[in-house]
C-alpha cells in the first residue's frame, strides 16, 4: 500500500489578497505590548505598512494582537514544503519564523538551503533562515556533505542568511576545537547571533559555552535548569513540540525572565500543526493567569528584537503585521495579516505556491537493499547495553540488561519491551548498524524511515529481522520515506520524495496520509503518542546519552563510541 496524492501548483502571479497598494480600513481592540495597554482604534493600512491608528474611544469587538513567532523550528519536520507550512501556520495567527534548514542541508549541502530560502522568499511570511552550524552534526557518523568554516564565512555574507544555527557540537565549543570556533568567529564579524543547543549543559560547561558567543537555548527540560541558563545569560526558548514537550517543566520562567522568554516547537509533525502552532502555547500560558503582556512578548516581541526580525508590532509606521482574534481568553483567530496582506481572514487562506525542486538537488540516495541475515548480531557475551526511551524527552539513558539468544543470535524479547534498533547509511552502501532499545512498546512489525536527525540515515525499530529488513527495503526502493512492515499484512508506504524528508502535497493531505501511517504503527502495539517522531531522534548522538550512528553505538556522556556487548 502506498499513500500517494495530487499535486496543485499555482503560479505565484495568481496568489489572491496579496495587493498592497490597496487602503485596509478595520476596528479593534488594539494589543500594545510595548506601552503595555489595550485601546480601541481604527486602523488604516496602505502600502503593507499602518498609515493610521485612531483611537475610537471605546471598547471594539475583536482584539488586534502583534503576530505570533516560533522561535526556532526545523520546517523539514512537517513534511511539508515551507510554502505548504506557512499557508498552515498563518491559520494560527503565526506570522513567522525562526528556520534552521539543516535537514536538507545534511542531505543536500547548501542546495538543501538554498531551495529551502527560495520555496518561499517571495510569499507575505517570514521565514527568517539560520545558517545550519553543524553540518555533519558531529564527523562521526556517515553524511552526505559537510559545511566547514570557510564555507560558512562566506554564507554568512549572504542577506537571506540571518544567524548562526543551534551549535549542536556543544563538547567542540566547551573545548575550543578550532574548525567550530572559526565559524562561530565568522557568525561575530557578519554581526549575525549564534544559537545554541545546550542539553544538561551546567555549571563551568555551560559558562564556558555562553563565553564562546552562544545566545540561545531550546533544550532546557526542568525549570531548575531553565532558570541556570537564564541567570547566565541566555534566552531561552520554551519547546513545546511533536517530540519534546517542556513548556509545563519551563512556564514559571515566564515571570521570573519575560525579557528572555520565547516560545518554540522545534519539531511539529503535520497533524499537530493543523491543530495549533505558538497559539497553544500563548493560550495555555495565559489559562494558568500570566501576564498579558509578558506572554505576548514570549510570542513576538522577544523573538523579533533577539534575530532583527522586521515586523511590525501596531504603531503607526510599522509593516502591518498583526493577528485579530475574537477574545483575550478564546484567542480564535479571525484573520491574520502579513505585510498588509491578509492572509487568513478566519475560514480561507490566500494561495501559497509552491516551487518545484531542481531535479538534481532533488534527492540523494544510493543505499542498497539489505536482507535479513545483515541484520543478525551474533551474541559475543551474555549482557548488552540498551537505549532507554521515556516519552516527551530527547535525552536516552543506559541500561544492562541480559541479551535474549536463541541459536548463538541476540533476539528482541517483547516480554521485557526491547527490540532491534537499526540505521543504515543512505549515501553509500554499508553495512547496518545493530542496537537494542527499550521503550518502544512494539509487539510486533517493524517501522523504518529516511527521517534521521540530523544525517537523514534510515533507521529502523522492529521485533524480527524480516520485518525489519522488509520495512527498509520499502524505503530504499522509493528513496526516501516511512513504511510499516507487519506479518500477514501488505507494507504500507508513505513516500517523501524531496530529499527523503518532505512531500509536496498540502499540509492536510500529508496529515491525512500521515494518521493513516500512525494507525498502522499502532497496531503493532506501541503505547507512544508518536513512534515516528521518537525513532528520528535515536540516532542523533549529540542529545545524551545513549545512541546509535550508523558506525555503532554512541555515548554522548562521554562522547565517543562503546560497546553493544558488555
Amino acid at each position: 500500500m502506498t499513500l500517494t496524492g495530487i499535486i496543485r501548483i499555482v503560479p505565484r502571479e495568481t496568489i489572491c489578497k496579496m495587493v498592497q497598494n490597496e487602503t485596509t480600513t478595520l476596528w479593534g481592540n488594539v494589543v500594545d505590548i510595548l506601552s503595555r495597554t489595550i485601546y480601541g482604534a481604527e486602523v488604516t493600512i496602505e502600502g503593507g505598512r499602518i498609515s493610521r491608528i485612531r483611537r475610537t474611544g471605546k471598547k471594539e469587538t475583536s482584539y488586534l494582537l502583534p503576530g505570533f513567532i516560533d522561535a526556532h523550528i526545523h520546517i523539514e519536520s512537517s513534511m511539508s514544503t515551507p510554502a505548504a507550512f506557512a499557508q498552515t501556520a498563518v491559520q494560527h495567527g503565526t506570522i513567522g519564523v525562526v528556520t534552521d534548514p539543516h535537514e536538507m542541508a545534511n542531505v543536500l549541502g547548501v542546495a538543501g538551503i538554498d531551495y529551502m530560502i527560495d520555496n518561499i522568499k517571495d510569499l507575505p511570511f517570514y521565514a527568517w533562515t539560520g545558517l545550519p552550524s553543524c553540518v555533519p552534526s558531529t564527523g562521526l557518523e556517515g553524511t552526505a556533505t559537510v559545511i566547514d568554516a570557510a564555507q560558512t564565512a562566506r554564507l554568512l555574507k549572504r542577506d537571506d542568511i540571518h544567524f548562526l544555527s543551534e551549535v549542536m557540537n556543544f563538547p567542540c565549543v566547551i573545548q575550543r576545537g578550532p574548525e567550530m570556533m572559526k565559524k562561530i568567529q565568522a557568525a561575530k564579524d557578519a554581526g549575525k547571533s549564534i544559537d545554541g543547543h545546550a542539553p544538561l549543559m551546567t555549571s563551568k560547561d555551560l559558562k564556558a559555552y555562553i563565553a564562546a558567543g552562544i545566545s540561545t537555548d531550546h533544550e532546557a527540560i526542568s525549570i531548575e535548569d531553565g532558570r541556570e541558563k537564564c541567570a547566565a545569560g541566555l534566552h531561552i526558548l520554551i519547546r513545546e513540540g511533536s517530540a519534546a514537550k517542556n513548556f509545563h517543566a519551563l512556564h514559571p520562567l515566564l515571570k521570573e525572565y519575560p525579557e528572555q522568554i520565547m516560545f518554540c516547537t522545534d519539531d511539529i509533525h503535520p497533524s499537530d500543526l493543523l491543530k495549533g502552532h505558538i497559539n497553544l502555547s500563548v493560550k495555555r500560558a495565559l489559562a494558568l493567569g500570566y501576564d498579558l503582556y509578558d506572554v505576548l512578548r514570549a510570542a513576538s516581541y522577544n523573538p523579533a528584537r533577539h534575530y532583527h526580525i522586521p515586523v511590525g508590532f501596531l504603531r503607526e509606521g510599522d509593516s502591518a503585521d498583526f493577528v485579530q482574534v475574537n477574545n483575550l481568553e478564546d484567542m480564535r483567530i479571525e484573520a491574520t495579516y502579513i505585510k498588509g496582506v491578509c492572509v487568513y481572514d478566519g475560514k480561507d487562506t490566500c494561495d501559497f505556491p509552491e516551487v518545484t525542486a531542481t531535479p538534481n538537488i532533488i534527492n540523494n540516495f544510493h543505499a542498497l537493499p539489505v536482507s535479513p541475515a545483515d541484520l543478525a548480531v551474533k551474541a559475543e557475551t551474555s549482557r548488552i547495553r540498551v537505549i532507554t526511551y521515556q516519552e516527551g524527552e530527547l535525552i536516552t539513558g543506559e541500561e544492562i540488561h541480559e541479551a535474549s539468544v536463541c541459536g548463538g543470535f541476540v533476539q528482541s524479547d517483547t516480554s521485557r519491551d526491547i527490540v532491534k534498533l537499526v540505521i543504515v547509511n543512505r549515501y553509500c552502501p554499508a553495512p547496518p548498524s545493530v542496537a537494542f532499545i527499550k521503550g518502544t512498546g512494539i509487539k510486533h512489525g517493524a517501522v523504518a524511515q529516511s527521517i534521521m536527525h540530523d544525517n537523514h540515515n534510515l533507521i529502523a525499530v522492529g521485533v524480527n529481522d524480516e520485518d525489519i529488513a522488509e520495512a527498509l527495503n520499502a524505503v530504499i526502493k522509493a528513496k526516501g520515506g516511512i513504511a510499516v512492515s507487519s506479518p500477514h499484512k501488505e507494507t504500507c508506504l508513505f513516500s517523501l520524495p524531496v530529499a527523503g524528508l518532505i512531500s509536496p502535497l498540502p499540509v492536510r493531505c500529508i496529515a491525512e496520509k500521515y494518521e493513516q501511517l500512525e494507525r498502522e504503527i499502532k497496531a503493532l502495539g506501541t503505547p507512544l503518542s508518536s513512534l515516528q517522531m521518537t525513532l528520528s531522534f535515536m540516532g542523533l548522538i549529540v542529545i545524551p546519552s545513549l545512541k546509535l550512528s550508523d558506525k555503532g553505538l554512541f555515548d554522548t556522556n562521554a562522547f565517543s563510541f562503546t560497546n553493544l556487548f558488555v
